[in-house]
């Protein structure tokens, strides 16, 4: 498939946009996301709440992410992207001073409006040859946070106390208010206003196949994720591991391997197309969810490194598809990709706790198996249409 139906802007940027800039935003906006997932047994115990109810820390924020996104995008290609990033970089100091599920779900609904708008500033503001880098070096900084958030969270809350792990989130949350301000002012952002406008848009978007197809994919890849890492801390806490909330935050550190990975899959997306990389990344996250049913420790985090590194170069891909997809309404079309991404995290905050409740570690990787085996199916079908959304040139 050519790309007809749009690709990033190839205009020359009015101002120069370093990876790195925009690696820290993502790295500072993810923490805010993950940040209680090493404290999940503790909170479990704390307020005697099985795997599936604590999980709704987790659950409470993604859900709030999904039903937030589209609302978000719609803002973003109204008011432009760098004044929405920074609208909700200070809105999410309020929720850091409290430590609820309300709370969280405020920083799930405020959380959005950087993710959607922060992908169509790229496609609008970067030049074509310098997009894929600059993409993936955000989607690697939205790993990093994720390791960053949940690691700092059980480091601080490893004497008992984790409460202060909210306080540490109001200061990076400043930081990430500071680096959207000093982002270059936007010269190709065009408001979208008109009701009848966005209407034609959402219609359009709506039909618009490659971007539903990746939609369903994005379900899949962090219902996985989210799968994976709230129920491997209470497999990991209990015998014969014992493992507390600080190196259940060092196991984390697996994340770390997504920020080499991610960024190393831009000219593998260049060369062979996202659809390729969608289906290699599902079959590195099957073989890493095979190593986690065996016992050595050793063994279970270095399963746990390859099922992660699957799910960040499927999202790589996803992401780029998602501003291939379209000419107009970038925002809009990440939101509804958002929407469909969170509510598989959402899903997975809880099914995954009853499948760990009911069947433990087995059961779950038996889901996520399930899921990854649906995406390659998915891939696969799409393939063999005359529009294949996994495969654009």
């Amino acid at each position: 498939m050519t790309t007809s139906t749009g690709s990033p802007s190839p205009h020359t940027p009015a101002a120069h946009i370093s990876p790195l800039h925009i690696a820290a935003i993502g790295t500072l906006l993810l923490m805010n996301v993950y940040a209680p997932q090493a404290l999940l047994p503790l909170l479990a115990q704390e307020f005697a709440v099985g795997t599936a109810q604590v999980g709704t820390v987790i659950g409470s924020t993604t859900l709030a992410v999904a039903l937030a996104s589209p609302a978000a995008g719609l803002l973003a290609d109204a008011l432009g992207r760098r004044r929405v990033m920074l609208g909700a970089f200070a809105l999410l100091l309020l929720p850091c001073l409290l430590a609820a599920s309300a709370a969280r779900f405020l920083q799930g609904l405020l959380i959005p409006l950087v993710m959607v708008a922060v992908t169509a500033y790229l496609a609008e503001e970067v030049p074509r040859w310098q997009f894929g880098r600059t993409l993936t070096a955000y989607v690697a900084g939205t790993v990093l946070g994720g390791f960053l958030g949940r690691f700092m969270s059980g480091l601080v809350a490893h004497g008992g106390d984790w409460h202060p792990a909210f306080e540490v989130l109001l200061l990076t949350n400043l930081l990430g208010l500071a680096l959207v301000w000093r982002l270059p002012a936007e010269t190709h952002f065009r408001p979208q206003r008109s009701r009848w406008r966005t209407r034609v848009t959402l219609a359009a978007h709506l039909r618009n196949r490659q971007l539903l197809s990746v939609g369903v994919a994005g379900f899949l890849i962090l219902f996985v994720l989210v799968a994976v890492f709230n129920t491997v801390p209470f497999r990991l806490a209990a015998p014969p591991y014992h493992l507390g909330p600080g190196p259940l935050g060092l196991i984390f550190a697996v994340y770390l391997l997504g920020v080499v990975v991610t960024p190393a899959t831009a000219p593998l997306l260049q060369r062979r197309g996202p659809g390729f990389v969608m289906r290699a990344a599902a079959g590195t996250g099957l073989l890493g969810l095979g190593l986690t049913l065996l016992s050595p420790l050793a063994v279970i985090v270095a399963g746990l490194a390859l099922a992660s590194t699957g799910v960040f170069m499927a999202q790589a891909a996803a992401q780029t598809l998602v501003q291939q997809s379209v000419r107009s309404g970038r925002s809009l079309a990440g939101g509804l990709y958002n929407f469909t991404y969170y509510s598989g995290g959402a899903a997975a905050s809880v099914v995954a706790g009853l499948a760990f409740d009911a069947g433990g570690w087995a059961r779950v990787v038996a889901l996520c198996a399930a899921a990854w085996a649906l995406l390659l199916a998915l891939s696969v079908w799409v393939r063999r249409t005359a529009a294949e959304p996994f495969q654009v040139r």
